[in-house]
């Protein structure tokens, strides 16, 4: 069967909301991945998994020429609209990630942003080798992920188990999808793509965090949440 990894409707809404200032989003994720991406400007940029465009409104803001997003779920699109408004020089897609990305041209984007996307897909290797395609020679790639042992610490069983989980989503009594891996699948799958490894960070969530949510804060500089890396095409 078929899996829906979309964060549709409630799901969606809960995310583009709790995305804007969440101590995990916004305090965690993004701050690592704009360090690891350096200056942005006159770049063409690919957001992968755009979500509510909190992403591509950044990247604007810093001096990214054209940025284009791609997303799965209408819901959230909804919102990236709302974010973007009418700066001509984004252009967002509605597009099941699962399939590959047929509409972008070869050797296009100076960078690709995938944030706190891959872990929800099953088709990894696929879309790899579409973002390898879609970048310039020496292009980069950076990632985020669920970072493997928070998985074990949250899941139990094996670090080594590479099951489905579904994992409550904060305070929204909803629930998302997504696939444990360990280390040595996330990195391995990414070199085995075409990219080589250039930075490699475990981010903590910012003092701004402190602020929104301190006991989330705390937990971040207890348990890695997430992983992230820049890797270059080759």
């Amino acid at each position: 069967m078929r899996i829906n990894t979309a964060y549709e409707g409630a799901l969606g809404d809960y995310f583009a909301d709790n995305a804007t200032d969440g101590p995990y989003n916004a305090h965690t994720d993004r701050p690592a991945m704009f360090a690891l991406a350096g200056d942005v400007t006159g770049l063409r940029v690919l957001d992968i998994g755009c979500g509510a465009g909190h992403y591509v409104t950044e990247l604007r803001a810093r001096g990214a020429a054209e940025v284009v997003g791609v997303e799965g779920s209408a819901t959230l699109l909804r919102h990236a609209r709302d974010r973007i408004g009418d700066d001509a020089a984004v252009t967002l897609y509605h597009h099941d990630l699962e399939e590959p990305l047929g509409f972008l041209p070869d050797d296009s984007f100076d960078l690709v942003v995938m944030a706190l996307v891959h872990h929800h897909l099953e088709a990894r290797r696929q879309l790899l080798a579409e973002l390898h395609r879609g970048l310039r020679p020496g292009g980069i790639l950076l990632v985020s992920t669920v970072h493997p042992t928070a998985d074990w610490v949250w899941h139990g069983g094996s670090y080594f188990d590479e099951d489905r989980v579904e994992t409550r989503f904060g305070d929204s009594g909803t629930t998302n999808s997504h696939r444990r891996m360990t280390m040595q699948t996330f990195l391995g799958e990414l070199l085995d793509a075409g990219f080589a490894l250039e930075r490699f960070v475990e981010p903590r969530a910012t003092e701004a965090a402190r602020q929104v949510d301190e006991v989330r804060y705390l937990k971040t500089l207890r348990t890695p949440f997430f992983v992230a890396v820049r890797m270059r095409k080759i």
